[in-house]
């Protein structure tokens, strides 16, 4: 097995059916203040309430026949119980955030940098050598800086404002490393 960043194997290296993808919620499902808020609908969860997009469901059920969709947002097993029945979603695999510790070969970033990077790892982990995309409205420099040598990661920053567009989708469907539909 070949090392990548840190202790974890080179992102690629392990084979795949299909490619992982690595799906925020706040800011990417559920933006911050969408420039067309008529698109978007709010639902009450039983905690915070969410604006998302039906169009959304739609494009992740596509993404779907590619990728092996993940939950990798703080909403952790909460999405599965709150947006994905409310996206036509069926029950994704989580990245636990809240319950990992931090290994001493896991990549080293400041203690500025912490807080903002603390989903690398853990997705890192979780993805243990697959090929994977990670959408998300908060990947650091530093991340995208670790990432780039590696052919079996696709990075997708999407603005918190407006969230996934299809323009995002689109990117993620013509990855090379995106399994083909059917």
């Amino acid at each position: 097995m070949a090392w990548g960043i840190g202790g974890v194997p080179r992102p690629g290296s392990r084979p795949a059916d299909r490619p992982l993808l690595y799906l925020d919620v706040d800011g990417v499902l559920n933006p911050l203040s969408p420039s067309d808020p008529a698109r978007f609908v709010r639902h009450e969860t039983g905690g915070p309430a969410v604006r998302l997009c039906p169009e959304h469901g739609g494009w992740l059920r596509e993404l779907s026949a590619r990728y092996e969709l993940v939950w990798a947002t703080t909403w952790e097993h909460l999405a599965n119980e709150h947006l994905g029945p409310l996206l036509g979603l069926p029950e994704l695999p989580v990245v636990e955030f809240s319950a990992y510790r931090r290994r001493h070969d896991d990549p080293r970033f400041g203690i500025l940098q912490l807080f903002e990077s603390r989903k690398w790892a853990p997705i890192l982990r979780h993805a243990d050598g697959r090929p994977f995309a990670w959408v998300d409205d908060v990947i650091p420099m530093r991340v995208r800086r670790q990432a780039w040598p590696y052919r079996g990661i696709l990075l997708v920053p999407v603005p918190p404002d407006d969230g996934l567009t299809r323009h995002h989708v689109d990117r993620l469907l013509t990855w090379r490393r995106a399994a083909p539909a059917g």
